[in-house]
């Protein structure tokens, strides 16, 4: 990749899991009612055929990660455990209401915060009170989030037992200079052991998670970490850049942009990651994802079903996502709202049968339509627009936008096409911010994203 293409696209910019994105949704909430309204409309059209996806937020941890950005509380007390869940409970008796017929799963992911701080025991209380309530679908994907070191054999075998056939190990560097500075630590034997265990319950698809940017991560301690990982022969590796916004996460505070790589040393060591990712099999899905052959996500791309929504890349789509527990965020294709992000509010909502939602988003006609552009690019690096239903004044206005990314060999615009090559793959988020009619109309006056590459 040219250093002149890498500084002039390295800016700050979305990861796009929704349009638009957070910071622009409107300010005007959905009413409870409108809310409902909306979600019982597009259950009923589609809960036979499709089914619904849930994400659960388990934000415990018992440590702080300096690097994380994801809505965490820090406690050893494991007492919150119980009334947790009960809050979660409570706020999907409130959805089952809004249904008013019996929900097909489709997906379900528990997402932290760390699940596996939770017991065997409470997370079985969890599961089977959503599951009792539902029909789970044959082909249903259930996946959570484990801690190498806290993810133990009971955990494994339980969730296995309720129907559970993804796990993902959050993984990040195995160099001891970098684990110390973000503060997360897991060793290869646990990885190693926990992963042993995982297929030892027949889970069928294993997931790393990897981290590139970090502080005092170099090229040849992320070479290191690679060769560990591919040795140990993840199905699945997710490969994230870091994102660095202090602004946001007072923890990152703990270290400086002196301490990060610089720009082109990250870019060499995702190019680096690609390179020996694909030379032991895997191949690049997406934005930031690897997978190997007969893999579900893989399974999806080859197949035009590859989706991405606030869960990141799944291998199906629902046209409803509902997120329950703090700050989780709800999608019912023509709306969206976000739970409340403190612990304690959530849970007195829940538990005197309110809402819990603080924020929302109401999708215009103009939304719905560069939604679909950016998500068929994100997933499928092409677009295409032949009626009225996919295309107005945005999509021309983002193919003007376009023009200096074609000039930069990053993509093609065919008629009524746009194509991303195989350089521009790399820059697919400044590519799909050429579309964001409500970021340009509203650029940021101090920065909300992390940077683009």
């Amino acid at each position: 990749m040219g250093t002149d293409l890498l500084k002039k696209y390295t800016i700050p910019g979305p990861r796009y899991t929704s349009y638009p994105t957070v910071p622009y949704w409107d300010k005007s909430l959905p009413s409870e009612n409108e809310w409902k309204l909306r979600v019982k409309k597009t259950f009923l059209n589609t809960n036979s055929e499709e089914g619904i996806s849930l994400y659960i937020h388990l934000p415990y941890c018992e440590s702080l990660c300096t690097y994380c950005g994801c809505n965490t509380r820090i406690t050893l007390n494991h007492l919150v455990e119980r009334p947790y869940i009960l809050g979660i409970l409570n706020e999907w008796s409130m959805y089952l209401d809004v249904f008013g017929e019996t929900p097909r799963i489709a997906e379900l992911h528990l997402g932290g915060g760390t699940p596996t701080f939770f017991s065997p025991e409470n997370l079985k209380i969890l599961i089977d009170g959503i599951t009792s309530t539902a029909i789970v679908s044959r082909k249903a994907s259930l996946s959570f989030e484990g801690h190498p070191g806290n993810t133990s054999d009971e955990h494994l075998k339980v969730l296995s037992e309720l129907g559970f056939n993804r796990v993902s190990f959050g993984i990040q560097d195995f160099d001891e200079k970098v684990q110390t500075a973000i503060h997360r630590f897991q060793t290869v034997d646990e990885v190693a052991k926990v992963t042993e265990a995982s297929r030892k319950y027949r889970y069928e698809s294993v997931n790393y998670d990897l981290v590139y940017g970090l502080p005092f991560q170099t090229l040849k301690s992320i070479e290191s970490t690679i060769s560990e990982v591919i040795r140990l022969k993840p199905d699945r590796i997710a490969f994230y850049s870091y994102a660095h916004v202090p602004w946001v996460k007072p923890g990152q505070r703990k270290f400086t942009k002196m301490d990060l790589p610089e720009a082109n040393e990250k870019r060499a060591m995702y190019e680096k990651g690609r390179a020996m990712f694909e030379l032991a099999g895997y191949r690049e899905i997406g934005m930031d994802h690897f997978a190997l052959p007969g893999d579900a996500l893989m399974i999806a791309e080859e197949k035009g079903e590859l989706h991405r929504n606030f869960m990141g890349y799944t291998a199906g789509h629902t046209s409803l996502l509902i997120g329950l527990g703090v700050s989780s965020i709800s999608d019912c294709e023509t709306a969206y709202v976000q739970n409340e992000k403190k612990v304690e509010e959530y849970l007195e909502r829940v538990n005197n049968s309110e809402w819990p939602f603080f924020k929302g988003h109401m999708l215009n006609e103009e939304d719905l339509i560069i939604r679909k552009h950016i998500t068929n690019l994100m997933c499928r690096f092409s677009t295409s627009w032949e009626d009225e239903t996919t295309q107005n004044q945005a999509v021309y206005d983002g193919l003007e936008r376009l023009s200096e990314l074609v000039n930069d060999g990053l993509v093609v615009i065919k008629p009524f096409e746009v194509q991303v090559t195989e350089r521009g793959k790399n820059f697919i988020r400044n590519i799909c911010m050429s579309f964001d009619a409500r970021l340009w109309r509203n650029l940021p006056q101090t920065q909300l994203f992390s940077s683009t590459v």
